[in-house]
């Protein structure tokens, strides 16, 4: 009985990872309709292996850092040491993580600063808002028990904002330090 029920929380937290990059994958569908700011085509860019690397070095663990503070706020704020409470943490990630890279596009796909200063096609707009409502819905929709998820409580949700407001800042500031270095 042990077993059976080790292997079907096993398959959950296998479709919560194929769910989440599903709906990721069909956030970015409209790329191809983005139109991207004029001094990005106005003239022809190299590409520097040196460049992209340094790019995924400094701004990959901005992801990670807010990952772990996600996985922080889970085991300490919310017990989920537990292991009672494995699928409450692993809805809060799922939730974090879906929501973090829907909006990395938007912070990359231009030098100046997202939303204000440089706006996405309205279908990445609209399919960014769309999946990221999808993620925050699923976990109290009634396919959230048949996913594995739980419904998240209610201080979640403000320290989620935080932590996506706190990697929106850290990641457009990496961004911008290396703008101003040409390291991009």
């Amino acid at each position: 009985m042990v077993l059976a029920t080790a292997v079907i929380e096993g398959r959950k937290v296998f479709v919560n990872i194929l769910m989440n990059h599903l709906l990721y994958d069909v956030s970015q569908l409209p790329i191809p309709t983005d139109r991207v700011d004029p001094e990005q085509i106005s003239h022809p860019r190299p590409w520097s292996m040196e460049q992209i690397v340094r790019f995924i070095v400094l701004i990959g663990p901005c992801s990670s850092l807010f990952d772990y503070t996600t996985y922080f706020i889970m085991l300490y704020v919310f017990d989920c040491w537990n292991p009672a409470r494995a699928a409450l943490f692993q809805t809060g990630w799922f939730v974090e993580s879906l929501l973090t890279q829907t909006l990395i596009i938007h912070i990359i796909r231009t030098n100046k600063i997202p939303f204000l200063q440089s706006h996405a096609s309205w279908a990445l707009i609209g399919t960014t808002v769309a999946v990221m409502a999808i993620g925050i819905w699923l976990p109290s929709s009634p396919l959230g028990p048949e996913l594995g998820f739980e419904p998240l409580p209610s201080l979640y949700w403000p320290l989620l904002m935080l932590t996506l407001l706190g990697y929106t800042v850290v990641t457009q500031g990496v961004k911008m330090w290396l703008l101003k270095r040409h390291w991009l």
